[in-house]
């Protein structure tokens, strides 16, 4: 980094910064825990998600749109690994863009990047609250979504070795059901004679590449994973190698599950006539195995969506402590760890508290703005792939154009791409978010007049 003036107001909000923010994360997380973090946050069972969805959106080409999803998010996963490197710092899109492109653009990037990182606890939260209802329809949906938003909240407090030891029995949950389901999901398409093509062609409801592309741009929300894993690069042992494997092995695996699921699925059930499109993975499976595999699915999917939120909740008050840590949002709020736990733990009950509006929120609305937000941030990382060693870095020779220029381009194009199959209602609410953004940013440099607050990433 370059020599300031030690009366440059960077220097003294940094300086600021390092006298406030009281301790630091213990580097505990090895490659498997780092993988095991990204794939229960990613959820494998997150396919029945928005399964009926997309399934409508697709015309029946769930397993397509996947793989077009996969294909767009291994390029923007490969940027991420790069700048992990670069940067291990907890933080992940914001803080690349942030030393990439500047303070202000790094603030509106994680702002961004906040914007799918709030919703995604919600998101299993509201899933959890109708499976469960479901199941127990003399209980209220909003009592299951309390419990779990208190449940999680204690574990993510206590700290991120206890939210490890929870992960192992999420996934041992989720891969008895899916070996079980894929399986009988096999047997039972082939004794019902369904062609194993199918889920590539359609239902012949709906046609065209473009309804391809509105499902995968839905779709991305079940790749924030790979993002997720980043955001443990203060936690993680030797990050700048283990981070970008873990980055690479989460992101490929998992895609392939989803493809996997979403395709015995369709074969099961060659139909978008469902009881409910919130709820379909109920009437894929129990066409699977009944009632019995539906009861193993409840359960999987239960600790599925609850493993998700508690990952989730773990990232997000990671980014808020960073950017607390930073300046641009209240140090005295966000940018502490508590000295017991060694956690941000008011970034986690803030983020706790605002989970509270999976109570109000449609699934489809929330599906929508976590892919925004995720797909603005894998935009601008791409970017920043080329701006830091490219452009800055000046890696130009043997495969440094093709590594550092064209890859993270490929990214950025197909991103852009996904980004604008998003509805109109979409961009609305995600452009108005930017906006307050934008407004925050005002308030945090006295109208632009001084510079956005940095971390010394040397403290």
């Amino acid at each position: 980094m370059s020599q300031a003036s030690p009366h440059d107001p960077l220097i003294s909000a940094t300086t600021a910064t390092a006298q406030v923010t009281e301790g630091r994360f213990k580097r505990v997380l090895g490659v498997p825990s780092l993988v095991l973090f990204g794939l229960v946050y990613m959820v494998p069972l997150t396919v029945f998600t928005t399964y009926g969805i997309v399934t409508q959106v697709t015309g029946g080409r769930v397993p397509v749109a996947y793989l077009i999803t996969l294909v767009a998010m291994v390029f923007t996963a490969r940027s991420y690994a790069r700048m992990s490197v670069a940067y291990p710092y907890a933080g992940s899109a914001y803080v690349y863009t942030q030393r990439s492109f500047g303070g202000a653009v790094g603030f509106l990037s994680g702002w961004a990047l906040l914007l799918d990182y709030l919703f995604l606890p919600m998101i299993n939260y509201l899933v959890l609250g109708i499976y469960l209802s479901a199941s127990f329809p003399g209980i209220p949906a909003w009592v299951f979504v309390v419990a779990a938003i208190a449940l999680v909240t204690i574990l993510n407090v206590v700290g991120i070795v206890s939210v490890n030891r929870a992960n192992f029995v999420i996934i041992a949950v989720q891969t008895i059901f899916i070996v079980v389901f894929v399986a009988l999901g096999f047997s039972t398409a082939a004794g019902n004679g369904v062609d194993p093509l199918l889920p590539f062609q359609g239902d012949g409801t709906v046609d065209g590449f473009g309804a391809l592309f509105a499902g995968a741009a839905i779709l991305c929300l079940s790749f924030l994973g790979f993002d997720s894993v980043s955001t443990l690069a203060e936690e993680a042992k030797d990050s700048k190698r283990t981070v970008p494997r873990a980055i690479m092995i989460t992101t490929i695996s998992a895609g392939l599950v989803f493809v996997l699921l979403s395709y015995v699925a369709q074969l099961v059930f060659p139909s978008n006539d469902f009881t409910s499109v919130d709820a379909a993975g109920v009437d894929v499976v129990s066409a699977a195995g009944g009632q019995w595999l539906s009861t193993l699915f409840i359960a999987g999917y239960v600790a599925g969506a609850t493993g998700s939120a508690l990952t989730s909740q773990a990232s997000v008050a990671r980014i808020l402590f960073a950017m607390g840590r930073d300046g641009v949002l209240p140090r005295r709020v966000f940018g502490h760890l508590n000295k017991r736990f060694g956690t941000p733990v008011v970034a986690i009950l803030i983020v706790s508290a605002i989970s509270l509006l999976a109570l109000v929120f449609d699934l489809t609305l929330l599906s929508e703005m976590i892919s925004f937000g995720a797909l603005i941030a894998f935009s601008v990382v791409n970017l920043s792939v080329v701006k830091h060693y490219f452009l800055d870095g000046k890696e130009r020779t043997g495969l440094g154009v093709l590594n550092n220029l064209v890859l993270p381009l490929i990214g950025f194009a197909l991103t852009v791409w996904l980004w604008t199959s998003l509805s109109g209602r979409t961009f609305i609410i995600g452009l108005s978010w930017l906006a307050l953004g934008v407004i925050i940013l005002a308030i945090v440099t006295r109208g632009f007049r001084r510079p956005t607050p940095m971390l010394d990433l040397k403290e």
